[in-house]
């Protein structure tokens, strides 16, 4: 189920219907971005799979791009991710 790469709430989104204003109803970020899209990743050139893209500079506002598709949101958000580092501290905190 896609989900938004900020804040990770899930998406009641069918097939790949976002549209260029559509944003997140719980972050309120846009949801046609870079960092929202499954081919988006940090680790390749222009941080995009897709070999035929033209990749915006702004990886976080809303684009145009005609190969974008909802990702499932993987990333966590930062409101998450302090919790699940104490939870992962205490975990394997030392007795």
């Amino acid at each position: 189920m896609p989900g938004c790469a900020w804040c990770g709430s899930r998406l009641d989104v069918v097939g790949n219907q976002i549209g260029r204003g559509d944003t997140c109803p719980e972050c309120g970020h846009d949801l046609h971005a870079c960092r929202q899209c499954r081919h988006y990743d940090e680790s390749v050139a222009k941080q995009c799979k897709e070999p035929f893209a033209e990749v915006p500079s702004d990886k976080d506002d809303a684009n145009f791009c005609e190969f974008f598709q909802i990702g499932d949101g993987g990333r966590i958000g930062e409101a998450n991710r302090n919790r699940f580092l104490s939870e992962a501290e205490a975990l394997f905190a030392k007795k």
